[in-house]
């Protein structure tokens, strides 16, 4: 039987001897390379947090203490040895296990953790309610794979340090740059801090002197003076918090009594932890971008290189090319350059492209600076990532009217990652914004024409919003016009944008089997929002069909209901189908189409109930 089988609680680890310990790492690292390349997910932070993680769990209790990850994909060793090994099949599938800390999912989660830099924060926050609630427990923070990068991170630990709060902070930094006043004399301190020994003359030393607080207090402030002098500029100190490392991040015995000491300190502490990202697993160490979040490969021979066609991939391609004709055009990424298919341009154009790490309000307020100069910007990013710049959308762009592009990628439902990543927000908060227009494009010829006509033919800031993946059926382009009619019908009128009109030609189709008849309107623009053409279809159908994946609010088909209202449009029948104003798990996005009833087995559904149609009439898809 090996380790791992025997692990079912992080109680199972308190008595493993540094043998097993250390082939307990192997084993898991087994273990994830092993059900990571059946259901995809991120594998080479997990590989390079085997250690880290498994020392924390020996020296805090997480079903009471509170572990806060962030970035939280580097939590799968973490849900490993929480009681879920045996659920790792389902891995971000529908219904199973997330690939983030979710709460409702084990009481060893502490907080939901998907987007970067908010763990100080948030562990700050539960640290000063334990206080307040005078309650007995730890409270840690697990902050690295790039998360530094964001200025959350340094407002928490800005306030963190100054609180006095007992907090531990561990810096897991797997490759990310340090700022360089971590430099060679705080290194060669820290080694010697890290040894046991050290850690246990410093106990004694302050259990020894701390009962003499005038000699105590003289010895700490002539060492602290000292640590100034020699080691000027450590920013991590200057906020007030005690630094510990940096610290092997594989070695388990140097891990498990600087994480011990931290404890013992009851102040604001920061331990930096130096991990190697994919490590134990050759192909993700040569390549630890690449098997960051990957999907299902063989083990043997690793990630095939292959892409296939996506939506990203088109825009970059795209960009490329108005950037060789002009110029001007820039580019712009917070910390996804090859996922928002940037990578060609940054090695073709490097002195117009800029990465500002996890920053998406310094990214859109720069854009807004470089706009206002004559520049071209266009800003590369996530929907749910574009959620965190909302404030400069409005203050640093929209007020000004500035033109910046925006490319959206990630619109709509994204999948596996769940929750979120889900880009189902965007098309409320975009088109809230003063003077934004947003445009939806449905295949890669309209990317290519819209991108082109956002960058020179719109005024003021323009958003351009795609999906996840490749294109479906539709693969035509008549992105220059804000409607068009695809399908002629005098029974219903159904109205989709952006890869959702493939679900809504789809259901016109089977509807037309039995004699149903459809206007299909395909919205390009979503904002302004091309009313007359809808209403034109809808005063000789009578019945509207909308269906989008967003969520519910603010969405597309209430703005239509709201225009036929305004416009005294009486209509028959009326369904708007989107994703309603819950949260959207993870699973695989026809899955949750089907499950949330805006794909063409829905829409045909609602079609039936409009109708007034016999359930044998028309048959679901």
């Amino acid at each position: 039987m090996s380790i791992l089988d025997r692990i079912d609680s992080p109680d199972d680890l308190r008595d493993l001897s540094m043998r097993e310990r250390r082939q307990l790492c192997d084993e898991i690292r087994a273990f994830l390379i092993e059900n990571v390349s059946k259901t995809g997910g991120h594998l080479a932070s997990n590989l390079g947090a085997v250690e880290l993680t498994l020392a924390i769990h020996r020296v805090y209790d997480t079903s009471r203490d509170r572990l806060v990850f962030d970035v939280g994909h580097q939590s799968y060793v973490h849900k490993i040895l929480t009681g879920r090994r045996d659920k790792f099949d389902t891995l971000r599938q529908h219904g199973g296990i997330s690939g983030y800390p979710k709460p409702s999912e084990s009481v060893h989660d502490a907080a939901i953790a998907g987007h970067a830099s908010s763990s100080v924060s948030v562990a700050l926050g539960m640290a000063r309610a334990r206080t307040l609630e005078r309650e007995n427990y730890d409270v840690v923070a697990v902050i690295g794979d790039g998360a530094l990068t964001g200025g959350l991170a340094y407002e928490g630990l800005s306030d963190a340090g100054d609180s006095g709060e007992p907090l531990v902070v561990i810096l897991n930094d797997n490759g990310m740059a340090i700022d360089s006043n971590v430099g060679g004399m705080a290194k060669r301190l820290s080694k010697m801090r890290v040894r046991p020994g050290y850690f246990k003359f410093k106990r004694w030393y302050r259990r020894a002197f701390g009962k003499v607080p005038a000699v105590y207090n003289f010895n700490h402030r002539l060492k602290e003076w000292l640590k100034r002098e020699l080691i000027p500029g450590n920013l991590f100190s200057d906020l007030g918090f005690h630094y510990l490392g940096p610290v092997d991040g594989h070695d388990i015995v140097q891990l498990e009594s600087v994480l011990r000491w931290a404890k013992e300190l009851k102040m604001p502490v920061l331990v930096h932890v130096i991990t190697q990202k994919g490590h134990g697993y050759s192909f993700a160490e040569q390549e630890p971008e690449l098997y960051h979040g990957v999907d299902a490969f063989d083990t043997d021979c690793g990630i095939e290189h292959a892409d296939q066609p996506n939506f990203s991939n088109a825009f970059g391609e795209a960009l490329c090319e108005l950037a060789e004709k002009d110029k001007n055009v820039v580019a712009i990424t917070a910390a996804m350059c090859a996922g928002t298919g940037l990578t060609e341009f940054s090695k073709r154009f490097p002195e117009r492209f800029f990465d500002v790490g996890i920053a998406e309000g310094h990214a859109v307020a720069m854009a807004a600076g470089m706009a206002s100069r004559g520049v071209v910007p266009v800003f590369a990013v996530y929907s749910s990532f574009l959620q965190r710049g909302y404030d400069m959308l409005i203050h640093d762009v929209s007020l000004s009217n500035q033109h910046v592009v925006f490319a959206v990628d990630r619109a709509g439902l994204v999948g596996h990652d769940g929750e979120t990543h889900q880009g189902v927000f965007d098309v409320n908060y975009l088109c809230s914004v003063p003077h934004m227009a947003v445009l939806c494009p449905a295949s890669f010829a309209e990317l290519r024409e819209m991108l082109e006509l956002a960058c020179y033919r719109i005024e003021g800031p323009v958003a351009v919003r795609y999906p996840r993946g490749g294109e479906g059926t539709y693969k035509m382009s008549c992105g220059a016009r804000p409607a068009t009619v695809l399908r002629r019908g005098e029974d219903l009128t159904i109205v989709a944008y952006g890869t959702m009109i493939n679900e809504a030609l789809a259901a016109a189709d089977a509807l037309l089997k039995y004699g149903v008849g459809c206007d299909v309107v395909k919205l390009n623009f979503i904002n302004p929002l091309d009313t007359e053409t809808v209403l034109r279809s809808l005063q000789k159908t009578g019945r509207l069909l909308v269906s989008e994946d967003a969520c519910a609010a603010g969405s597309v088909g209430s703005r239509l209901l709201a225009a036929c209202a305004k416009e005294g449009v009486s209509l028959k029948a009326a369904e708007t189908l989107d994703l309603g104003s819950g949260v959207i798990p993870h699973g695989c996005v026809p899955e949750l189409l089907h499950e949330k009833g805006v794909d063409a087995a829905g829409i045909v559904r609602a079609a039936k109930r409009m109708l007034e149609l016999d359930g044998n009439e028309v048959s679901a898809l």
